[in-house]
């Protein structure tokens, strides 16, 4: 089916039909997007944790019904003892990607819910949080079924996320990885989040369960105190822009790559493509989002740390300069640093035309693999992104914020269409935007963009080089085109290494468009 689903007041997508159902839910209760996108984020914190958690991040960009663009940061920053001389001393080459050496960032999602909220109370949401949080606390109390996109990853192959603290407590049954469909109960995380819906979503921060969190972090030796949990906010981000023919991009500042995105993009417009899915469509996203990365790797730290203004990289002059630089006959080699993403994206219009692009993430799959035991909150694994060698461009300093692969991205047409859409997949995010946007630029409906084969360029993990990854379904004539021009080809089955993406369209007459990725476990649901 080639149709995409058209809701005539208000819609979510996400790539968890529980989270999808929980924003329905929401917004039949007379709530608005926002007020749905966190019932959503906390139903998929409990259902979806090999891709994200409430011991993760957040990013949001909002788009209001009067036009004004908002974005929130909801990065948590290194904790007070997470120093390089730490490491060190371990005899440690970099940060462990598993267990409490890694869970060293403050989790900063439940921030950035609290944020939100706060802007939509003074929008005129009254929704109790209570009834947003319900549908999680249900789930993990009562139990979920375990999704397909969480069967298909083998924790047991990982022997640093088997030996983190909590972890096969939390997610195996009868001591084995749960396959599709079983149920499983969380109920020290139910606990956690009723105490939040009670209590408020501060007490995750400065209340009852900061302590309980605070707590556990220290049994297990993690570098996180109390005191970087009661010092973190959330906090309000002008938002990045680009205009390209009859759209206006947006996306989130650093620490995002959301400038990788928005500059992808504006490379991609200027190198003339006439039609997608030949060569030149795939060759020129390819070549474009090498510069792109190469861009983001140099540029985008901790906000306070930036060396350079984001926006100097976005005049037509320096786009102009950087796609003068491509061979559209041939690859250029461009090496690339390993970047696996566990992620989800979501978003959300609701009848007043309120638009919201929103991601959260753990970082790799299962984040530490720590799991507290008194809060069952999952602890993400934000902070590999930090070198330990102070001259890098994100050496690991506490207080400071690691680099996110996370961002939002959000479209606004001429015409007065609204797309907030995005993808999980970290280096392969940025790609993966650009693959849905300019297939539905160039008249493909939602679904069709969602379902269309697509093509990763990066490395995988342990690899000795960069390849282009072409998804099954990728036309053989265009893969050995690829392949005569320089690009090192890897066929991979269809799967969850090309994201799970999806997006809405909301129209100025209030009709939305909505869907999400037939790779994932979700959907689109609305009203």
């Amino acid at each position: 089916m080639n149709e995409t689903p058209i809701f005539s007041h208000a819609a979510v997508a996400a790539p968890s039909a529980l989270a999808a159902q929980a924003g329905r839910d929401v917004l039949i209760q007379g709530g608005n997007a926002i007020e749905a996108m966190v019932a959503m984020a906390a139903t998929i914190a409990v259902v979806y944790p090999h891709m994200n958690a409430i011991g993760g991040d957040g990013f949001w960009l909002m788009r209001e019904p009067d036009g004004k663009l908002r974005a929130i940061e909801a990065c948590g920053f290194a904790g007070q003892l997470a120093t390089i001389e730490r490491y060190c001393l371990a005899e440690a080459e970099a940060i462990p990607p598993r267990g409490p050496q890694a869970a060293l960032t403050v989790p900063g999602a439940v921030g950035g819910w609290a944020l939100a909220l706060e802007l939509s109370a003074a929008m005129g949401g009254r929704l109790p949080l209570a009834l947003l949080l319900e549908n999680a606390v249900r789930h993990a109390r009562d139990g979920y079924a375990v999704s397909r996109s969480e069967a298909r990853f083998d924790p047991a192959k990982d022997p640093a996320l088997m030996a983190a603290p909590g972890f096969v407590e939390a997610y195996f049954l009868d001591d084995k990885p749960a396959k599709a469909g079983d149920m499983r109960k969380a109920a020290r995380l139910g606990e956690t989040l009723g105490q939040l819906a009670h209590a408020g979503l501060d007490d995750f921060y400065r209340g009852d369960v900061a302590r309980e969190i605070a707590g556990d972090l220290e049994r297990i030796g993690s570098p996180v105190t109390r005191a970087d949990l009661k010092a973190y906010r959330a906090a309000w981000r002008k938002p990045l822009s680009l205009t390209i023919g009859d759209a206006t991009l947006y996306n989130t500042p650093p620490p995002t790559q959301g400038l990788a995105s928005l500059i992808l993009m504006g490379l991609f417009e200027r190198l003339n493509v006439k039609a997608i899915e030949g060569f030149g469509y795939f060759h020129a996203l390819i070549e474009a989002s090498k510069r792109a990365l190469s861009i983001r790797d140099r540029v985008c730290t901790d906000f306070r740390e930036l060396e350079h203004d984001c926006a100097d990289f976005l005049t037509p002059e320096a786009l102009d300069l950087e796609a003068g630089g491509i061979d559209m006959t041939r690859a250029a080699s461009w090496p690339l640093k390993n970047d696996k993403g566990d992620t989800v994206w979501m978003g959300a219009i609701d009848a007043q035309g309120r638009a919201v692009s929103f991601i959260q993430s753990v970082y790799w799959e299962y984040g530490s693999g720590c799991v507290l035991p008194r809060t069952g909150v999952l602890m993400q694994n934000r902070g590999v992104s930090f070198s330990l060698a102070p001259q890098t461009i994100n050496p690991l300093r506490p207080g400071r914020r690691p680099l996110h692969t996370l961002n939002p991205p959000l479209v606004v047409f001429r015409d007065g269409r609204v797309m907030p859409y995005g993808s999980m997949g970290g280096d392969g995010q940025p790609q993966f935007q650009a693959q849905l946007l300019t297939r539905y630029r160039a008249g493909q409906s939602l679904v069709e963009a969602l379902d269309a084969p697509r093509y990763l360029f990066g490395r995988s993990w342990g690899a000795p080089s960069a390849t282009v990854k072409l998804e099954s379904g990728f036309d053989d004539g265009v893969a050995e085109a690829l392949a005569r021009a320089g690009h090192h080809i890897e066929r991979l089955p269809r799967g969850d290494s090309f994201g799970h993406a999806g997006a809405l369209v909301g129209n100025s007459k209030g009709a939305i468009q909505a869907a999400h990725d037939p790779r994932s476990d979700g959907g689109a649901e609305g009203v």
